[in-house]
């Protein structure tokens, strides 16, 4: 088996040379990293992990912390980061604290602070102010993603925004009855998207001099299923059917669209939906919807932990980002139907 010292020869360079062009560490022009690359390739020579974590302190691994693996957002997010991480060279451990508070604290108190991982990347969760402390007691950079953290630097979404831009798209269709279907207590995640969502939509409709009707609003999980219970009542009141209904999530969008249908509903002829996400099936459903780019925002979050794990590389200035979101019309959304007088 080949080792550094072959490398080196082949190169024509040091040993100390071909540690820094593999390892990432320190200043190696391009040119000669190159060589070294073509030179290991060529003889299959293999960095060994923990030879290399001895040499350097770095592990070559992100630890990365979601609340939950199973919604498609999440994955999507993780997806992005994995793919960032991969180019850089590093392995991604998932810690997912879809069992609760002990997983948590597990997570938190033990796993990240064994030095298993060089950094930590947060997908939708509000740290505490103990967490932070700890980590950067550590050495360990923080990245959030979905928020702004105190001492953390972040990626967040412009929630009441995008709730908003989707409110006001209904809108200037000539829609003055709009439902929403957003989070129940139990679905009400760290950062409050639901809350501040249903907040920018009822922005949206006070600045166009719509009242807020609280009859309009049912509460769902962010789920499909969630979705379709809560657009039942909501379409199915005869007395107060909104022409278009704003769904906090794709997925429940999704369900708002089949329960619609359940209930002899044309969408878009009787009832607009849009959504938020631009999940993967939105074009199938023809949905309109705020796309959040999920899987750049798992890319974004890796640059700046790279940023941190290299300094120098660039300098950071803001502790939060604002994510892009982008208005995406589909077949779902149209003019509300015309009345018998008009």
């Amino acid at each position: 088996m080949p080792g550094i010292n072959e490398v080196a020869q082949l190169a024509g360079v040091s040993t100390a040379t071909v540690s820094r062009a593999l390892s990432g560490n320190g200043h190696v022009s391009e040119t000669t990293r190159q060589r070294v690359l073509a030179a290991a390739l060529q003889l299959e020579y293999v960095v060994s992990s923990n030879a290399s974590s001895l040499a350097t302190g770095r592990t070559k691994n992100v630890g990365v912390v979601i609340p939950f693996l199973n919604r498609w957002f999440y994955g999507a997010v993780l997806e992005g980061a994995e793919s960032a991480l991969l180019a850089h060279g590093y392995d991604l451990t998932l810690y997912n604290l879809g069992g609760g508070g002990d997983e948590r604290t597990s997570v938190f108190e033990h796993f990240l602070l064994r030095k298993r991982v060089d950094a930590v990347i947060a997908i939708a969760l509000e740290l505490t102010e103990g967490e932070v402390g700890r980590l950067h007691d550590l050495g360990k950079p923080i990245v959030g993603v979905g928020g702004t953290i105190q001492g953390v630097r972040t990626l967040s979404i412009d929630d009441p925004g995008v709730a908003r831009l989707a409110t006001e798209h209904l809108i200037s269709l000539g829609h003055t009855l709009i439902g929403h279907i957003g989070g129940n207590f139990d679905s009400e995640m760290d950062f409050h998207v639901p809350t501040r969502r249903r907040g920018g939509f009822e922005a949206a409709l006070m600045d166009a001099g719509i009242t807020p009707d609280p009859a309009l609003f049912h509460a769902a999980d962010f789920t499909l299923p969630g979705g379709y219970a809560a657009a039942k009542q909501l379409l199915g009141n005869p007395r107060k059917r909104p022409t278009a209904v704003f769904a906090a999530s794709d997925e429940m969008a999704f369900g708002t669209i089949l329960a619609a249908r359940d209930l002899g509903l044309s969408v878009p002829g009787d009832v607009s939906v849009i959504g938020v996400d631009d999940h993967e099936l939105s074009d199938f459903f023809g949905l309109s919807t705020i796309a959040q780019f999920p899987a750049l925002q798992g890319r974004m979050a890796v640059d700046l932990v790279m940023d941190q794990l290299n300094p120098g590389h660039r300098e950071l200035h803001a502790s939060n980002t604002q994510l892009p979101f982008e208005l995406i019309v589909r077949s779902s959304t149209a003019r509300p139907p015309r009345t018998p007088s008009e």
